[in-house]
């Protein structure tokens, strides 16, 4: 296992020399960010990043992410061009020693929050999920914490319509073969591309998802078997799903696992909850029980603590300060060690 923290670039506002002192740190998880969608990256930008992070003492071996283009999920007779530039990304990130891409196949929106200061008893803040609050929402005339309105109205509108003729299988379909054209670049790189799952793990605003339980990655692994084929393991994005069996699921696919999201969710109602402090104590997912699956069959992967509270009067990204991820990192090193002499 290696343990990584999410870095957004130079102007992170947390310093890499803070990551590294993070005990058992031994990297970062990155992008090129300011890229749109679709187009090459830098190389001399990719180049620029390792640099900044080697001096810090940090590897940048895991991307995340390469965004997918909507014309790919949709199918569109324009997806090959931008399977091309996916392809020749891969091979830039390859040549600055990138290990493994994380991604996403969700139709127009990433993960999806209600609020992202849901005020704790004891003052700290973290994002939640309220369906009532959702189910509030106009996707037509969108205002939602957290995304970031990467489109007009109108080009929100148009995607909207373009999808909806698009079912479950015919997205799949399209991940199948956006996989199928990349995998080629997989074997001449060695990077290894994980799909990271829905969040939440099913259907929204009329939308579909097609990764959000177990039988999804077993019909995932069966139609495109490439080794190179893998998972981001997100406990919080699978765990709010309340049909998943979060140990079962890591032990199962554990050497598919190239990378694991690890945090905690405290079920608020049959399908709000809200973000907590790493801990099983803490909340629903027995983050324990599935470090010890995920060392039991052999996970060799990255991992990085995920989204954390805002604790101690930080004002910092929502989900993404540094002293609840630290607190999140040094108490999974912990579980890992444990578990690791413990099954020797």
């Amino acid at each position: 296992m290696k343990m990584t923290f999410r870095w957004y670039g130079p102007s992170d506002s947390i310093p890499l020399n803070y990551m590294k002192q993070i005990q058992g740190m031994t990297g970062v998880v990155t992008a090129v960010y300011g890229v749109p969608v679709g187009e090459v990256w830098p190389l001399e930008t990719l180049e620029s990043q390792k640099k900044l992070c080697e001096e810090a003492g940090l590897e940048m071996e895991v991307i995340e992410s390469i965004p997918v283009h909507e014309d790919i999920k949709l199918g569109r007779p324009t997806r090959d061009k931008y399977i091309e530039a996916y392809k020749e990304n891969l091979r830039r990130c390859g040549k600055v020693g990138v290990k493994c891409v994380c991604y996403n196949f969700m139709p127009v929106f990433d993960w999806l929050r209600t609020n992202l200061y849901f005020k704790h008893k004891d003052g700290a803040t973290s994002l939640s999920y309220s369906k009532k609050d959702f189910d509030g929402l106009d996707p037509r005339n969108l205002h939602l914490p957290g995304w970031d309105e990467s489109y007009s109205t109108d080009e929100l509108n148009a995607l909207l319509d373009a999808y909806a003729n698009v079912d479950h299988d015919t997205l799949f379909n399209n991940l199948v073969y956006f996989l199928n054209a990349i995998m080629p670049v997989c074997d001449e790189t060695g990077i290894n591309v994980a799909i990271h799952p829905d969040d939440p793990p099913w259907d929204v605003f009329g939308l579909p998802r097609i990764i959000c339980k177990e039988s999804d990655y077993d019909r995932l692994f069966a139609t495109v078997p490439n080794k190179h084929n893998g998972i981001t393991f997100c406990t919080g994005s699978l765990g709010a799903g309340r049909f998943n069996d979060l140990p079962y699921m890591a032990g199962k696919y554990a050497d598919r696992i190239y990378f694991a999201h690890l945090r905690q969710l405290k079920y608020d109602g049959d399908e709000d909850f809200y973000e907590n402090g790493h801990q099983t104590a803490y909340g629903n997912v027995d983050i324990y029980e599935i470090v010890k699956a995920l060392v039991k069959n052999g996970f060799d992967g990255y991992l990085r603590p995920d989204h954390g509270r805002n604790i101690w009067g930080e004002d910092a990204k929502p989900g993404y300060g540094l002293f609840d991820r630290a607190l999140g990192a040094a108490y999974l090193t912990g579980l890992f060690e444990a578990v690791e002499k413990d099954l020797k």
